[in-house]
């Protein structure tokens, strides 16, 4: 996620270390930089110069604090003024009226039809909204079909009427539906384009003003970078749509319609897509999303999504079981399954401060547990449980059934060795003694 634009800006903030004080010229120097980096990533330039000159404006004749260097007090302005040009504050979605309606707009290939399930997935499972989703897209042959499909994964109803080329009809008809049907939230996925044209706006606007949405989502694809920015500037010409929704963050996306969008149309991010699966969906936060663009992670997210997964009567199992030395394989599987469960293993690095730097030229693979679970899964129930009865002969058997070799299993029984003593020690006073081993390590 903004990969080449966090590397580029951390290369131009990097050039003002050692210096002892901010002045005008390495100010202007540093901000040269700045501004490159914004325009390679497809921001405006009007916007790109405005949001350089505001840094300058606030960086020059600021003394170094004692405890900050001039490169760390760059870094917070840059920061501060990232978090204002993407936003500020969160803005949340409007689940009023009953049912609350959703129009979804976009473009063709936007990933409009995909958010729609997403979103509704997101209603379902953290809102606990019963929702209704709506196929209105009558002239794409695969389009309500889609939507089916992605309706049966997620376990939500799909209304469509097959053979009606009415739209508007369509949509009113389906809120009739969720009303008699007990229906808190309908989500309305529109017919896209390949571009803008007068047909597709009069249609979506007809739809809006016969339902008259809480909500109105503009979904973008943020690969397609400025084009984005003009096109969403189109449609809230004609919708004035409440937010917009940044899909595919997690491909080669140079990051311009992240920044530009709000300073152009004055309207919010709200959700953002990190991914194919159902659950690849994130309220957008400015100020976390400025922390990963400058290579700072962002902890609250990962800890958030953490505790999403998180299940206090499975802990305490667990903590008994580590107490009495119990911790076995099925136990060491199930918080690997906890894991994957937070979402993609690039996401979850990108989230630790300094990693996403760090393992820049890493190619993180979501299978990265695929060897450890067919280790596992290739163990009888009593060496999963017992993990001391792991003989050579043993080992074997499991390498031949993993389709992996003895090294590999060796390598994965040392690994849960180590872990099973540390989380042993961890129990009870086991903290204290371990940093002291840390503090005796040093």
């Amino acid at each position: 996620m903004f990969n080449n634009l966090s590397e580029k800006l951390d290369k131009a903030l990097h050039s003002l270390k050692g210096h002892g004080k901010i002045n005008e010229v390495n100010v202007a120097e540093t901000l040269k930089e700045v501004r490159r980096a914004l325009l390679d990533a497809d921001v405006n330039f009007k916007i790109a110069k405005q949001f350089t000159n505001t840094v300058k404006e606030k960086a020059m004749g600021e003394n170094v604090l004692t405890t900050l260097n001039p490169g760390q007090l760059m870094v917070k302005i840059v920061k501060d003024e990232l978090t204002e040009l993407m936003g500020g504050d969160t803005v949340g979605i409007n689940l009023g009226g009953s049912p609350t309606v959703i129009l979804m707009s976009g473009l063709q290939g936007s990933g409009k039809t995909t958010f729609s399930g997403k979103l509704a997935n997101f209603l379902k499972t953290k809102k606990t909204k019963q929702v209704l989703l709506v196929g209105c897209d009558v002239y794409r042959p695969a389009a309500i079909n889609q939507l089916q499909v992605v309706g049966e994964q997620i376990g939500v109803e799909v209304y469509a009427e097959e053979g009606n080329q009415n739209p508007v009809e369509i949509s009113q008809n389906a809120i009739k539906h969720a009303k008699a049907n007990g229906k808190n939230v309908v989500i309305i996925d529109t017919a896209g384009r390949l571009a803008v044209d007068e047909e597709m706006m009069t249609e979506i606007s007809n739809i809006h003003k016969a339902i008259n949405p809480q909500e109105t989502l503009f979904v973008v694809d943020s690969m397609t970078g400025q084009d984005a920015v003009n096109t969403a500037k189109a449609f809230n010409d004609v919708l004035n749509f409440d937010g917009v929704v940044l899909t595919k963050l997690d491909g080669d996306t140079r990051g311009g319609a992240a920044l530009s969008i709000k300073s152009v149309v004055n309207k919010p991010i709200k959700f953002i897509g990190t991914g194919e699966k159902m659950d690849a969906i994130d309220v957008f936060h400015p100020d976390r999303m400025a922390d990963r663009i400058l290579g700072m992670g962002d902890v609250v997210s990962l800890v958030e999504r953490a505790q999403e997964q998180y299940d206090e009567a499975e802990a305490r199992k667990l903590q008994k079981k580590i107490a009495k030395n119990q911790f076995g394989f099925d136990d060491f599987l199930n918080q690997i399954q906890q894991i994957k469960k937070m979402g993609s293993m690039k996401d979850l690095v990108g989230m630790i401060p300094g990693a996403g730097k760090a393992l820049k030229d890493v190619d993180i693979d979501d299978d990265a547990f695929k060897g450890i679970e067919a280790i596992i899964f290739s163990m009888t129930p009593d060496e999963r449980s017992k993990p001391s009865i792991i003989n050579a002969s043993r080992k074997k058997r499991i390498a031949k059934g993993s389709g992996t070799s003895v090294q590999e299993v060796n390598q994965l029984m040392k690994q849960f060795d180590q872990m099973s003593k540390m989380m042993k020690m961890m129990q009870g006073g086991g903290g204290k003694r371990m940093m002291q081993m840390m503090r005796g390590m040093r």
